[in-house]
C-alpha cells in the first residue's frame, strides 16, 4: 500500500520547488519509511534543480535528511521504528570499493545517488497522480515530510542530539571533514589551506582545528565568512578580493607553500592557484564540482616535486562509523556546526534557496 505525503517537487530544470501531494511506494525489503524532522539544502540540490545534471524531472531532491524511523522492510536489521537517523548517500555494498570501506566510490554510485531517479532494479519510489516522479535521490529524496530510504543511506544516531543540528552531516559536513581527516591527514607543523568558506569549507576549517596543523588558512571573498572562519579555528585568513593568493600564502608559510589544500569553490582558476601554492609533496583535494566536462590546465613540471591532486566524493567516508563520531563531536561542542545553520520551515524552501544563492545563509536547514 502506498504512503501519502507532501514533497517539494521540481517540475523541470530551472523551475522553483513547489509543494505537492505525492505517494511513496511501499518499502522494499531493504528500505525504511522515515518521518523527516530536518533536511539540509546543498548546492548539489540546486545544481540538479537547475537542470545541470540528467536527473529525471519532475522529481523530488534532498539528500541531507534527518528524522525518525516509522517503518522498516523485512530485511532491515540496522534500525527499528523509533530510531533517530541521519540520512546520507547509498551504495551497493558488494563492489570492491564498498567492501574495502570506500562506499563513496561504489561502482554504481552515480545511478544509485545522483542521476538515476529510481531504485537499482529500475522501479520508482515516488509518484503523483499515478505518474512516476524522479526520486531515490541519494537513496532518500528527503525534501518531503516522509521519505522512503535505502537501508545503506540510514545511519542510527544518538537520540539526545537534536536532529536539526546534525542534518548537514550526511553530505556537506562529512565532505569537508573527510577532506582533512581522510585525505590530508595533517601532521604537527602542517599548513592547511581551505579555498572557499561555505559550508564545506568551514567544515574543513573546523576539522583542521582538531588536528596538529599549525597554520589553518581560510580563503574567501566575503569578509563575514572569513571572520567566522577565524572563530571556528582558522589561524589566518586571506581576502581573495584584495590579496594575491600566491603571495599571501608565501608570506604565511615563509615561502614553503601549503602542505594541504581543500578546494571547495568549483572554480578552475582557483583550483590552479591552489595547485601552484602547494609545497613539495603537498596535496590538493578537489571537492568543488564545476559543470561536467570542465577541464583545468596545470603546469606538469610544477607537479614533479611530488605534488598530488586528489578528487574527493563525500569525504571518502564510511558513514556508519564516521557520522556517529561527528554527532558525538557536535554533542560535546567540539564541532560547532550550529554556527553554520539557518533554519527555515519546509514551506519556505524557496526563500532558503534565495538566501543560499545570495550568500545570506551558509547552510539552510528545512524543518518539518
Amino acid at each position: 500500500m502506498s504512503i501519502p505525503t507532501r514533497a517539494a517537487v521540481v517540475e523541470s530544470g530551472g523551475a522553483p520547488f513547489t509543494l505537492s501531494d505525492v505517494e511513496l511506494a511501499e518499502p522494499g525489503p531493504h528500505e525504511a519509511v522515515v518521518r523527516m524532522v530536518a533536511t539540509g539544502l546543498c548546492h548539489t540540490d540546486l545544481g540538479v534543480a537547475s537542470g545541470g545534471l540528467p536527473f529525471p524531472l519532475p522529481g523530488v531532491l534532498g539528500h541531507e535528511g534527518a528524522g525518525v524511523v516509522e517503518a522498516v522492510g523485512p530485511a532491515v536489521t540496522g534500525v527499528a521504528p523509533g530510531d533517530h537517523v541521519v540520512l546520507s548517500f547509498t551504495s551497493c555494498g558488494d563492489c570492491r570499493n564498498c567492501r574495502g570501506g570506500h562506499p563513496a566510490y561504489c561502482a554504481t554510485w552515480l545511478p544509485l545517488n545522483l542521476i538515476g531517479g529510481r531504485r537499482a532494479d529500475g522501479t520508482s519510489t515516488i509518484s503523483r497522480d499515478g505518474e512516476d516522479l524522479g526520486g531515490h535521490f541519494f537513496g532518500q529524496s528527503s525534501f518531503a515530510e516522509r521519505a522512503l530510504v535505502d537501508e545503506r543511506s540510514l545511519v542510527k544516531v544518538d537520540p539526545e542530539v537534536p536532529l536539526t543540528s546534525i542534518a548537514p552531516l550526511g553530505c556537506g559536513v562529512q565532505t569537508g571533514v573527510g577532506a582533512v581527516w581522510n585525505v590530508l591527514k595533517p601532521v604537527t607543523g602542517s599548513t592547511v589551506v581551505v579555498l572557499g568558506a561555505g559550508a564545506v569549507g568551514l567544515s574543513a576549517v573546523m576539522a583542521a582545528a582538531l588536528t596538529p596543523a599549525t597554520n589553518i588558512v581560510a580563503v574567501d571573498r566575503v569578509a563575514e565568512r572569513l571572520s567566522l572562519a577565524r572563530e571556528l579555528g582558522a589561524t589566518h585568513t586571506v581576502d581573495a578580493a584584495e590579496a594575491d593568493l600566491g603571495e599571501a600564502l608565501a608570506g604565511i608559510t615563509g615561502g614553503q607553500g601549503a602542505d594541504g589544500v581543500v578546494e571547495t569553490t568549483g572554480n578552475v582558476g582557483v583550483l590552479r592557484q591552489g595547485v601552484d601554492a602547494l609545497a613539495a609533496r603537498g596535496t590538493l583535494v578537489v571537492v568543488g564540482a564545476p559543470p561536467f566536462g570542465t577541464e583545468v590546465a596545470l603546469d606538469v613540471n610544477g607537479l614533479l616535486g611530488g605534488k598530488q591532486v586528489v578528487g574527493l566524493t563525500l569525504g571518502d567516508a564510511e558513514t556508519q562509523t564516521f557520522i556517529p563520531a561527528l554527532v558525538r563531536l557536535v554533542k560535546e561542542g567540539r564541532l560547532p556546526l550550529h554556527r553554520l545553520i539557518s533554519t527555515y520551515p519546509f514551506a519556505e524552501i524557496d526563500q532558503a534557496v534565495r538566501d543560499m544563492g545570495a550568500g545570506k545563509a551558509i547552510k539552510p536547514v528545512l524543518t518539518f
